[in-house]
């Protein structure tokens, strides 16, 4: 290692194995990530300065908007840079500071999701006691804890990646900074990283995928015990926004994260990045706003010229 220079900067490959097609993909990220920004916004507006809103699935629904507002933030402006320049470079540090908000607000996004679905499953399978079970001072305490748990776990998986050594070759290949591709350019050993990443996939992949669906299945037992069929419709309609987010979403994480690291494959990945990275935060203001009347009529008492 004495003889050998450290990194200061890397590479970001991005799409550039693929040069054709970097003027549509600018075009297609742009639009995604400008409806991505505008549509989360609407719906952090919508939500803020309607009194009819403040309930626990739209104070859910408020901090999804905004992790998917730091989520795609947090690469879409050097992705987009990277498209209309030769080369596209990242320092160290910035690197590890994308790295860090990318990490936080994904892995928050999904333990999100989790308790969105147990907040579906006290409003249908208890809806008497749903008032109580999900209480303000309750849901305060369970947002604070997605984002302080999260937070805490990125710092983790940041400063173990902080205390490797990179030497050479500096390409990543993929066009954010991301753990796997990192670790792959390490040149010491990045065992203790690995056994951290198996850890972090086995709960959030798979313990929050499971509790997610227990909820739903309480809450499908339950609506197919109801009577009527208005009721039954009415009460599919509150969960059915949800349930299409979090198929879509983990569609991706399992798609390209629940493998070792070795078996790491670079397109695999960049596709499973555009889908949860700028698909998702671009579609979950649409999915929720299409479905939702009470959004809807909100955005309309906002802005006169939203239509149906």
């Amino acid at each position: 290692m004495s003889n050998q220079t450290l990194v200061t900067q890397f590479i970001l490959q991005g799409f550039s194995e693929h040069p054709e097609y970097q003027v549509l993909l600018f075009g297609c990220f742009l639009s995604l990530y400008t409806m991505a920004l505008t549509g989360n916004i609407l719906i952090i507006l919508a939500i803020t300065l309607n009194p009819g809103l403040h309930t626990p699935m739209y104070f859910f629904l408020f901090n999804l908007a905004t992790m998917d507002i730091i989520c795609t933030s947090s690469i879409m402006p050097k992705t987009l840079q990277g498209l209309v320049s030769q080369q596209s470079t990242i320092s160290y540090g910035g690197c590890m500071a994308q790295l860090y908000f990318l990490t936080w607000a994904a892995s928050s996004e999904l333990l999100l999701l989790t308790v969105m679905a147990y907040d579906r499953y006290a409003a249908i399978c208890h809806p008497l006691h749903y008032g109580t079970m999900m209480s303000k001072a309750f849901c305060s305490l369970l947002a604070t804890g997605v984002w302080m748990l999260c937070a805490f776990n990125t710092a983790i998986h940041t400063g173990l990646m902080l205390h490797l050594d990179f030497c050479g070759p500096n390409v990543i290949t993929h066009f954010f900074c991301e753990v796997p591709p990192l670790l792959l350019l390490s040149c010491n050993s990045t065992y203790v990283n690995s056994i951290m990443i198996v850890l972090a996939d086995a709960f959030y992949g798979i313990l929050n995928f499971l509790m997610t669906i227990v909820s739903y299945g309480f809450i499908i037992s339950s609506i197919l015990k109801m009577r009527t069929s208005e009721g039954k419709q009415k009460a599919f309609s509150t969960c059915s926004s949800h349930l299409i987010v979090v198929c879509m979403y983990y569609t991706a994480v399992f798609y390209a994260y629940i493998s070792p690291v070795s078996s790491y494959n670079a397109e695999k990945s960049k596709l499973a990045g555009v889908l949860y990275s700028m698909l998702s935060p671009t579609l979950n203001p649409i999915i929720y706003t299409l479905r939702n009347k009470e959004v809807k009529e909100a955005l309309r008492k906002l802005f006169p010229f939203f239509q149906n």
